[in-house]
């Protein structure tokens, strides 16, 4: 991959009639009427948590258009908000604004907050419009594209949830200044996960640009960002809801969505359980003889110079861990279907991974208390 600036730069989703921009680049929040060209009508909800707000919702405010009524909702902040509870005070604002099919949701902060916005206007009314403000990298790179939407359940991570995508996803690079450092690791988690799947040219640049990724180096994040986020456009349009390509997405998640229900949510971040999940999948991979101890030895690698999880967590039996994979929303006919690697780049689903070989894999992990 060649360098390029860190100025602005727009990529598409493409999907028919309900194709949408992704606008990428540093100071874009703010400007005036930059989330005019997707409102649906008058009335707008801006929905953030109470992080996020102090930072970023009067910038959020100043980039809608004159004349347009503006609500503000301020939700609490993390993983274990991310619950029908809260998407309900979503809907209560939006009734007691008195909001019609027209209006237009704003959903400014990480991946909790747009998960929750999305699934909120999934159903307000049987569908209303919404805006994707992403402030994570995490958010910026993976949930904020593709339509996805939802809240976990006790017993699953995005259990209840809808495909509703965005009429716009705005990426301010600006905002990754203010992102703690464990957030910014957990970002880079599925950051690696393009290179992995899809891209070893892209891998093989994250291995160089890494030091300076965690340094947040403007132009080489804002080309993580951009190729990410163009490999996760190309994959959904591809494939919107997930009948096949698109699960290759979800590399390490059935590893990492175990250990987040188990945990609870928001002791481990996502990205956290993802970047450990990967590497289980990369293990199992060559378990099955697809993976040379030298390819294995480069995705830990990787997956450690992010600051990431190298181990799981020491209070899983194994039986643990595969009582929540078995709730895979991949899984089909009671079959566990696992994302694994052919070769860095090239991953595939799999549904016949030996009972046996699973279970020595999960027995023998490394563990961290």
């Amino acid at each position: 991959m060649s360098d390029t600036s860190s100025g602005p730069r727009t990529l598409e989703v493409s999907l028919g009639s309900r194709s949408y921009p992704i606008h990428i680049g540093p100071g874009l929040l703010g400007q005036p009427d930059a989330l005019a060209p997707w409102l649906a009508g008058r009335q707008v909800m801006i929905v953030t948590n109470e992080v996020v707000a102090p930072l970023y919702l009067e910038r959020c405010r100043a980039s809608l258009p004159a004349g347009v009524e503006v609500r503000e909702l301020v939700l609490p902040d993390g993983e274990a908000t991310k619950t029908l509870a809260s998407v309900e005070k979503i809907w209560d604002a939006l009734l007691e604004a008195g909001f019609n099919r027209r209006c237009t949701l704003v959903a400014l902060g990480g991946g909790v907050i747009g998960d929750m916005v999305g699934f909120a206007a999934a159903c307000y009314q049987r569908g209303v419009a919404f805006i994707q403000v992403p402030t994570t990298l995490l958010s910026q790179v993976d949930s904020s594209v593709g339509g996805k939407t939802g809240v976990n359940h006790p017993l699953g991570k995005n259990m209840i949830g809808a495909f509703w995508q965005p009429r716009a996803v705005l990426i301010d690079t600006d905002t990754l200044a203010t992102l703690p450092p464990r957030e910014l690791s957990a970002g880079l988690a599925e950051v690696i996960k393009y290179g992995l799947i899809r891209d070893v040219d892209f891998l093989a640049w994250l291995e160089r640009e890494m030091a300076a990724l965690r340094d947040l180096a403007p132009a080489a994040m804002a080309r993580a960002i951009e190729r990410g986020c163009a490999i996760k456009a190309e994959i959904v349009a591809e494939d919107e809801t997930e009948q096949g390509v698109r699960a290759l997405l979800n590399l390490g998640h059935t590893f990492g969505h175990a250990i987040e229900a188990h945990q609870g949510y928001g002791v481990w971040l996502h990205g956290e359980a993802v970047g450990a999940g990967m590497l289980m999948a990369a293990e199992l991979s060559a378990r099955l003889g697809w993976l040379g101890d030298a390819e294995v030895a480069r995705a830990r690698a990787i997956i450690e110079a992010a600051g990431l999880p190298l181990a799981a967590p020491a209070d899983r039996s194994v039986e643990d861990f595969l009582a929540r994979m078995r709730l895979d929303k991949k899984n089909i006919d009671s079959r566990l279907r696992l994302v694994l690697l052919r070769a860095l780049g090239d991953a595939c689903v799999h549904d016949e991974t030996p009972p046996a070989l699973l279970e020595a894999l999960i027995e023998t992990f490394p563990r961290v208390g």
